[in-house]
């Protein structure tokens, strides 16, 4: 187990240095940075001026280093529209979307491995056609429709949440269905299959041949086996709903990190936009580790990968 930890950690660092300096490089994506802060109708001079200024005439890999160093600190330099440091906007921003992203994963738990189960033991019946239909129509219907429906529906013809803001615990509401629903068809599908080939199983059929009853062999010997993989796409999903979160906190008005990533990236605030993207990628890295780490311990056999 210590050198599967070892090896995960390893991984893991590796990929962060790898976004990292993926990362850095965004400043240069869209041109000459220097020309970007002294402005399109600056003169040659003071472009040479803030260039020498900001240290941007040094080597690119010169400049990552301090950047880095700069991050590991806590540094992650200044926003070009807010004028405030990176570090206290993601602050301000980032509770949000961890807020919405938390609890629409455990709505999306909450639905998805009951129904899955159910659906799973009694496979091709009116539960398990209705499960399906729930995942195919969660697949197809984007988060931005599905979020106007429900603005249209509970904000205007039935008032009862509001459909903007989160004053109150009342305004995480719809953006958690949304969110959570988005995630629900992968999940249902995935504990569905892994129910239905742990009960054709041959374990199974024999702990039904010594006389245990069908819930004990559901849920301890069954869904023991079928949730393994279910760890993994948990991590992998909450990443997702963390950087897709820009969608639904635009529809709603959120003030979360996603909603502060469109606004950065249309006013061209890259300073903003490189610390949006390394945080989101190291917390989706972290997510990953520890799923990969949490499999191992509850398989094993994960181990030997």
């Amino acid at each position: 187990m210590i050198a599967f930890l070892g090896k995960r950690l390893l991984v893991a660092v590796g990929v962060t240095l790898v976004i990292t300096f993926l990362t850095f490089l965004l400043l240069f994506v869209s041109g000459d940075p220097a020309t970007a802060l002294a402005g399109a109708a600056s003169r040659a001079e003071d472009v040479e001026k803030i260039r020498a200024l900001y240290g941007l005439d040094r080597p690119i890999l010169v400049q990552y280093a301090d950047w880095l160093g700069n991050a590991l600190r806590g540094d992650l330099g200044q926003s070009l529209f807010f004028q405030l440091p990176v570090v206290d906007l993601l602050a301000g921003r980032l509770p949000v979307t961890l807020t919405v992203g938390a609890l629409a994963m455990g709505l999306a738990l909450a639905i998805s491995v009951p129904l899955g189960i159910v659906a799973a033991v009694w496979r091709g019946g009116v539960i398990d056609r209705l499960a399906l239909v729930l995942a195919v129509v969660g697949q197809a219907m984007p988060t931005f429709w599905f979020g106007l429906i429900l603005i249209v529906v509970f904000g205007m013809m039935v008032p009862i949440l509001p459909i903007s803001g989160a004053d109150d615990w009342r305004g995480y509401v719809l953006p958690v269905i949304v969110l959570g629903y988005y995630a629900t068809p992968a999940i249902m599908r995935l504990v569905r299959s892994g129910m239905i080939d742990a009960l054709q199983s041959d374990y199974i059929r024999t702990a039904r041949a010594n006389g245990l009853l069908g819930p004990t062999i559901l849920l301890n010997h069954a869904l023991r086996n079928a949730i393994v993989p279910l760890v993994s796409l948990t991590a992998v999903q909450f990443g997702f709903l963390l950087s897709g979160s820009i969608v639904v906190e635009s529809v709603f008005a959120l003030n979360g990190l996603g909603r502060l990533g469109w606004e950065s990236i249309i006013r061209s605030d890259l300073p903003t936009v490189q610390a949006i993207i390394l945080v989101l990628s190291g917390i989706f890295i972290l997510l990953t580790t520890c799923a990969d780490i949490l499999t191992a311990w509850i398989d094993p056999r994960a181990r030997v990968h």
